[in-house]
């Protein structure tokens, strides 16, 4: 994506200021509840999972007449989906790569906006059996690491990082998806992967985190958009308006991520 962050988190800004402009200038989630009804469906990359859960609850608690309907999955995978046709309001995305794909296939109907952003970390198992203390110490041989898939955000993230690092890894395996590398990590079935920071507070007692030097690693920027073929627009606005609110932000906060 073209746009510097601070023009993306401008446009955010500044669907904020016209929403409170459109209501009286109450601050905070501004749209009327009672003129929002009907499904809602919105496509999330897969380590916002746990935060938009508890915000689409919030959501809905505010607006009883939407239901909303979550799809998660990498971010590469959703885009591939909406493109295709798939019916969705709302794409939240863990990388700007991702959503360039969508808006230069006109599927975009707002201007994305960066609402978060997360940092990559090492996960290992309970316990770190192997004293993984560095990035260099996922290329030891007896090492089993996972990572996600290159098209996947979380797999072009280690990539850029170990590049960064100068250090070759060969992964027992690619996942489609973040919570995958944690699934066979927390299994045993890994001794390490790369993932967000957020999942490796998530996984709990089941794992530990290792953290990846500031000159190497990277931020990851998640931007939000409602889609060109929305069903119901208004919802859509008004979900994205709620997510970037201080409820929502707060939620978010609760779960590792880091406000923009």
């Amino acid at each position: 994506m073209t746009r510097s962050l601070g023009k993306v988190v401008g446009s955010l800004a500044a669907v904020l200021v016209m929403s409170a402009c459109g209501s009286g200038g109450a601050t905070g989630p501004t749209t009327d509840p009672a003129g929002l009804e009907g499904g809602l469906t919105v496509f999330a990359a897969a380590s916002l999972a746990a935060a938009f859960d508890e915000i689409g609850a919030a959501f809905m608690t505010e607006n009883s007449d939407v239901t909303v309907t979550f799809n998660y999955a990498g971010s590469s995978e959703l885009v591939s989906q909406i493109n295709e046709g798939a019916p969705v309001d709302v794409f939240a995305s863990a990388d700007l790569a991702s959503m360039t794909r969508l808006t230069e296939a006109g599927g975009n109907a707002t201007e994305p906006a960066v609402f978060v952003k997360n940092t990559p970390r090492i996960i290992v198992g309970e316990g770190n059996p192997k004293a993984i203390a560095t990035l260099a110490d996922l290329a030891e041989p007896d090492t089993i690491v996972v990572l996600c898939a290159p098209e996947v955000p979380c797999g072009k993230y280690a990539a850029t990082i170990l590049t960064n690092a100068k250090v070759t890894v060969t992964p027992k395996s690619q996942e489609q998806n973040v919570k995958a590398v944690v699934s066979k990590v927390t299994a045993g079935e890994a001794d390490a992967g790369i993932v967000y920071a957020t999942d490796v507070l998530a996984a709990g007692d089941k794992a530990e985190g290792v953290d990846i030097p500031a000159d190497v690693n990277v931020i990851a920027e998640y931007p939000i958009v409602a889609t060109k073929a929305s069903a119901n627009p208004d919802a859509a606005a008004a979900f994205i308006e709620f997510v970037a609110s201080e409820p929502g932000q707060k939620i978010l906060d609760s779960y590792g991520f880091l406000r923009p």
